[in-house]
């Protein structure tokens, strides 16, 4: 242990600034910068010149991804990616350079002052990279739509009383538009085709996301997350891929934490005060899942559609989604009586359905066990 090196790695998409710790040093060490290559990493490793087993390396995550991290595990040193929210930072400290990062992060790595991030499999970075594209394919054609729907407002175009935007009856009506100006005509028809495109966009990765989830090591517990109310399978897949295995959370509370739905809190002495929730970890999930809590303003129910996504689940699984739809729904009414907006509420359900999900999570990974035991 006494020969111990502890490494910060303070990554940007062309370079890598490096300082070292040591058990027997006050401070770190700037060692200097390296181009962010595979070829850099490994030359860096022999400079350091420490059997693998005796680095410990840590940088924070970002858009450069986890190729790092690999490259340095399968090497055989310990490597930690760090959430960037959770890194501790002195009050006062106005100056910020890659160099005092680098020697920043080795000091608090050897002080156990750091908090990981989960780091998925290259499946299941895979899985999460489709279902985002997906994300922002839908987001695309929100944006389509609100160019398309501005312009015909500009033009004081707007639907029939009764026609509900976006549906069959409100694109027959667009279909049948006509301007007098040449140009309206060719603005027109250029917003029609861009949304159609993206559209058509969104269908391809819905069904590619659909057939990678069918081969995924996670299917069933995909198949098993469906059971519940407003969790179809798109928004199944999207949970398992942002967050994993739930099983790695000893408690549902710890999930809930993760996904940044708990509600803040400031209290001291005397006087407690909460406020709104956190928004830490996963932004992804959290906004599925309030998505998917909308559904729990219904009194609960079981319609033919949820009937057959539960067709072929465990009796268990089925009635901790129906457990959850009595209690969401009631606590959902509950706030909502109290004087509560029902955007509170909806998260508040919200924060309730992870804890299902994990429980769900558990319920397959138990059965799972035991097939593999039998």
């Amino acid at each position: 242990m006494k020969d111990t090196l502890f490494v910060g790695l303070d990554v940007h998409k062309d370079t890598i600034s490096v300082a070292t710790a040591r058990l027997d040093r006050q401070d770190a060490v700037a060692l200097g910068t390296i181009p962010n290559t595979p070829q850099a990493v490994s030359k860096l490793l022999r400079k350091l010149g420490k059997p693998a087993d005796q680095l410990f390396c840590c940088y924070e995550a970002g858009p450069c991804g986890y190729g790092l991290f690999r490259q340095l595990t399968k090497a055989g040193a310990t490597c930690m990616v760090v959430a960037p929210g959770l890194v501790p930072r002195r009050p006062g400290d106005r100056i910020k350079t890659d160099r005092r990062d680098a020697q920043k992060l080795a000091n608090l790595l050897r002080s156990g002052e750091l908090s990981p991030a989960w780091v998925p499999t290259e499946e299941q970075e895979a899985l999460r990279d489709l279902s985002r594209a997906r994300e922002d394919a839908t987001q695309d054609v929100l944006r389509k739509r609100h160019q398309l729907s501005k312009f015909l407002l500009r033009l004081d175009l707007r639907p029939p009383e009764g026609i509900r935007n976006w549906s069959k009856a409100h694109r027959e009506w667009l279909d049948g538009l006509k301007f007098e100006q040449l140009t309206h005509r060719v603005v027109f028809a250029e917003y029609v085709r861009a949304l159609d495109d993206a559209v058509e966009r969104v269908k391809r990765l819905e069904d590619a996301l659909l057939e990678q989830a069918c081969e995924s090591p996670q299917a069933p517990l995909i198949a098993a997350l469906q059971c519940l109310r407003g969790v179809a399978a798109v928004t199944a897949i999207t949970m398992v891929a942002e967050i994993g295995d739930f099983t790695r959370f000893p408690s549902a509370k710890q999930l809930m934490d993760y996904v940044g739905v708990v509600p803040s809190e400031y209290s001291s002495g005397g006087r407690q005060q909460r406020g709104s929730i956190t928004r830490t970890g996963n932004a992804h999930a959290r906004w599925l899942l309030v998505e998917a809590a909308w559904h729990y303003r219904s009194a609960p129910r079981v319609g033919a559609v949820l009937r057959n996504r539960q067709a072929s689940q465990s009796p268990e699984v089925i009635r901790i989604a129906w457990k959850a739809q009595q209690r969401l729904h009631s606590k959902y009414s509950r706030m909502v009586a109290r004087g509560k907006s029902k955007n509170v509420a909806a998260v508040a359900a919200a924060r309730e359905l992870i804890g299902f999900m994990w429980a769900i999570a558990h319920e397959v990974a138990k059965q799972q066990s035991n097939h593999s035991a039998a």
